[in-house]
């Protein structure tokens, strides 16, 4: 893996990201794990390999799919039980043909993103969540569900929504009762801005103009944020090690190798399988024709995902090898994209030091 190594010493010298950790798994066995460079260019702090990072987008796949998963599993919802089953308060009557998988295929039809944080931060922090509901009941759908895919952060407020309502517990909560304190991850949780600060091992992201600080501790996502750091689009905050450990356990599940498996492996290969030709999984990307994140040599069955501050994580079901990559890429600012060009270089030379190249 040296050649693994250099690579990550030189982003960190070329500027694609201040600092990172790379763990790679095979067989239930780390083959790689190492921390590089800076986790706050301002006060120099090193990162090591317990620095906490904002996943960003991973909260989908890592937080939000698997309360939707813990819900089928105890028959509290269904994959085509439709949305308005649960939430009937949407505004286009096309909302009424979308089902939980549109949602997580992101075939809804709901738009991409708004900015509603530069709305909803003109009131107190309590009311900011009831006030984002509202906006979401109002949108109106820009193609017909099921018809087209467009990645969207709106299905995922509105799973969380559904999430919440069903469980009657707030989503972070939900999540560590069930799933996340059960397994002892102590460093992959959400920070809910109305109490203390975050005080843990936490990488910088981004010099927020309208914030007007350095984000530490707060999440990067401009609407996650305005509504008080938990949503089902992010918020979620964690460790390359726990990230790993909980990988473990749906891979062990799938492959029906553990017997304390949270899921079982007839639902986790559902939510495995592709769902559209776009390269959609349920919660999870998947591979795509055009140039995957996850480079050449990763196998077109694989699930991962991506996060905007730098994160991503890649699992081949069928070696059982999965890939975490966690930078603060954003820090100090979201301009710096050259980890697009840099995520497939370091996921071929894994798989060629893997002997996975073939």
């Amino acid at each position: 893996m040296k050649r693994v190594d250099r690579l990550m010493h030189q982003a960190i010298a070329d500027r694609i990201f201040p600092g990172g950790v790379l763990l790679v798994s095979r067989d239930n066995r780390i083959e790689f794990f190492e921390a590089y460079g800076c986790a706050d260019l301002f006060s120099g702090a090193p990162v090591t390999k317990d620095t906490i990072y904002d996943l960003a987008s991973l909260t989908k796949p890592l937080a939000t799919t698997l309360a939707v998963m813990q819900l089928i599993q105890e028959s509290r919802l269904g994959l085509d039980q439709l949305a308005v089953s649960v939430l009937p308060f949407f505004l286009d009557p096309l909302m009424s043909q979308v089902t939980i998988r549109h949602l997580l295929a992101h075939s809804s039809g709901l738009v991409d993103y708004r900015p509603y944080f530069l709305y909803l931060r003109q009131f107190p922090l309590k009311e900011r969540k009831e006030q984002l509901e509202k906006m979401l009941t109002r949108e109106r759908l820009v193609n017909v569900p099921g018809r087209q895919v467009l990645y969207s952060d709106m299905g995922f407020m509105v799973l969380r929504w559904i999430i919440e309502t069903i469980a009657g517990q707030r989503l972070d909560h939900f999540l560590s009762e069930f799933l996340y304190h059960p397994l002892g991850l102590k460093r992959l949780f959400f920070i809910d801005l109305k109490e203390q600060p975050c005080n843990e091992n936490i990488a910088a992201t981004e010099l927020c103009a309208w914030r007007n600080t350095l984000l530490k501790g707060k999440v990067h996502d401009d609407n996650a944020f305005v509504t008080g750091g938990i949503d089902g689009h992010a918020g979620l905050f964690g460790s390359a090690v726990d990230v790993a450990r909980l990988i473990s356990v749906l891979l062990s599940g799938f492959k029906r190798q553990s017997s304390r498996s949270f899921f079982t492996s007839d639902l986790i290969q559902v939510f495995w399988s592709r769902q559209t030709p776009s390269g959609r999984a349920l919660g999870f990307d998947m591979p795509s024709a055009d140039g995957a994140s996850c480079g050449q040599y990763f196998p077109k069955t694989s699930v991962g995902h991506l996060g905007y501050t730098g994160t991503s994580f890649w699992i081949d079901p069928e070696q059982s090898l999965f890939v975490v990559l966690l930078t603060n890429r954003v820090h100090p600012s979201r301009y710096n994209v050259g980890i697009r060009r840099f995520r497939p270089l370091i996921h071929n030379e894994i798989m060629v030091n893997m002997d996975l190249s073939i």
